[in-house]
């Protein structure tokens, strides 16, 4: 098999250029993972907890801070913005593009971002977590819109991974940065790691500008002397090489297979198969926010105080590390495992992890079970970086024809965000102690590790394997293959050029569709043949 992701044999041209933009425009995660990143420490300042006080006194410490409610009020409202901005991505990357679609909501999320730096009480503060929530939750649909419709399908899955790595690498910078304004006595505390995110923002924005936009949203919009020009700047060949039209033809002709199977109406994409395949969208995204690593970035630096763990800033730092260096196996393996294999391996992991750390952690109190717990919380961090992190958007971002692709993104993303909403609203109830909480301390893992024995289960029951296949043959796979358990192994042989003229004149299921296509080429093929037999004996 060998170490290295090999280029198949027939991929023609160069995956350079393709590669190199679809890492690019993976940066767009550190926006996510950084401002994600950065709540959990700002959280945790003494000078911004005393200016933000509105007259609490925390008795873990006996200092001003922010109550329960105010807490959840604070981090929750990035995450109800992105699940607004995650619905509304779709008309907006429909209608503008994918390309000038990421450019604007970068601008929705640097005006979130001034307001909180600009804020000096709880009202403007929030409100500027919503609002950079907004842009997050643009950009979160969108990116992987992009990388998916640009990528080639032998690397598509590291590529569109890449974005989760990019999280992950936003998660440690913050970390840093929180690190290292922790003890400042005045705003600059909480202002500069703040502020950082306009670079960001501009290092995308600056990128984007020049990108080409995907050839098959130019096919979508129906431009095809730009959907050319577009993938032959991607695969860097010439607009009238071969192979860019035929990948164009086939692109083209599945999509209006696709719209004469009807139109990707919001009522559209809940039936039949679009439908089954947006259940399993929203299904993996919701369990990789339920399977409790949020909670650790969220509030973990609050967490390991309250277990009387010492240092509780290096230990979110060093988890920070450990999440961006985990995340690099699984960008490998989704190419040379294949999806459902590293998602099985990432649930059963993440589930033996997260019991051993609320065994240990409500049974024993300790400085040795702190460090059991620390390195069990660090453990489980491995199995999910380098597993339902990348590969749940690797997932999404193949499992839709290009018709609904936009909206089922949209959809799926913000199934990712409302539940990440509701456990950042719902943690601090759950956790701290107090009046009106449940003091669960760190029994919570409890509830994270039975998720993810749903996770189990889910991907056997319902993650098809996509590796290797475009995302038209993608439709082929759903429409032949019944169950998820059987998807291994499964050879496309569908060419929608063909396909698509017998679907004109007499309609019915892709594998009827297929027979009579072939049996049609064949006699068209024997026909030849007798003429030149006819010619010759002339």
């Amino acid at each position: 098999m060998g170490l290295t992701l090999k280029r198949p044999d027939d991929a023609a041209g160069s995956a350079t250029p393709a590669i190199i933009i679809g890492l690019f425009v993976a940066f767009g995660g550190v926006l996510f993972g950084y401002d994600t990143g950065t709540i959990s420490g700002i959280l945790a300042m003494k000078h911004w907890r005393e200016m933000f006080s509105t007259g609490y006194i925390n008795p873990e410490d006996n200092y001003p801070d922010v109550t329960s409610s105010q807490s959840s009020m604070i981090v929750s409202l990035l995450s109800a913005g992105t699940f607004f901005g995650a619905l509304g991505a779709a008309p907006i990357a429909d209608h503008f593009g994918r390309r000038i679609a990421m450019i604007l909501e970068s601008f929705v999320f640097c005006f979130g971002v001034i307001l909180q730096t600009a804020s000096t009480s709880i009202p403007l503060f929030v409100a500027g977590r919503f609002f950079a929530g907004l842009g997050v939750g643009l950009l979160s649909a969108t990116i992987p819109l992009y990388q998916s419709e640009t990528a080639p399908k032998w690397i598509r899955g590291t590529i569109v991974g890449a974005y989760q790595l990019a999280i992950t690498l936003g998660l440690l910078l913050a970390a840093i940065v929180n690190n290292s304004t922790k003890d400042r006595d005045d705003t600059g505390c909480y202002r500069i790691p703040v502020a950082i995110q306009f670079a960001w923002a501009i290092i995308l924005v600056t990128g984007m500008i020049i990108l080409p936009e995907t050839p098959r949203f130019l096919i979508k919009q129906n431009k095809p002397s730009e959907a050319v020009k577009s993938l032959a700047r991607l695969r860097r060949l010439d607009v009238d090489d071969s192979v860019v039209v035929q990948e164009l033809a086939e692109i083209q002709a599945n999509h209006e297979f696709e719209l004469q199977l009807g139109k990707a109406s919001y009522l559209e994409i809940v039936r039949g198969s679009l439908g089954k395949r947006l259940a399993t969208g929203c299904g993996i995204q919701a369990l990789q926010q339920l399977a409790g690593v949020n909670f650790i970035f969220y509030y973990g630096t609050t967490f390991f105080q309250n277990s009387g763990i010492q240092n509780s800033f290096i230990i979110t730092l060093i988890t920070n590390i450990i999440n961006v260096l985990s995340t690099f196996p699984g960008l490998y393996m989704v190419e040379k495992w294949g999806r459902r294999p590293l998602l099985m391996f990432g649930a059963v992991g993440m589930c033996v992890s997260q019991f051993i750390v609320a065994i240990v952690g409500t049974a024993a109190s300790s400085t040795v079970a702190n460090k059991v717990l620390i390195a069990f919380v660090c453990i489980y961090i491995f199995f999910f970086a380098s597993s339902w992190g990348p590969v749940a958007w690797v997932v999404t971002g193949e499992l839709f024809p290009l018709k609904a692709r936009a909206k089922c993104l949209s959809i799926t993303t913000a199934t990712n965000w409302l539940l990440n909403w509701a456990i950042a609203y719902a943690t601090p109830y759950m956790v701290n102690s107090g009046p009106g909480n449940a003091n669960l301390q760190s029994k919570v893992f409890f509830i994270w590790g039975g998720f993810c024995f749903i996770c189990a289960i889910f991907v056997y029951t319902c993650i098809y394997e996509t590796k290797g296949l475009s995302l038209e043959q993608v439709d082929e796979l759903y429409s032949k293959v019944p169950y998820a358990w059987q998807s291994k192994g499964f050879v496309p042989s569908v060419h929608y050029t063909d396909v698509r003229d017998v679907a004109m004149s007499k309609p019915g299921d892709l594998a009827q569709l297929e027979i009579e296509a072939n049996e049609k080429r064949s006699g068209e093929h024997a026909t030849h043949m007798e003429s030149i037999d006819t010619k010759s004996n002339v």
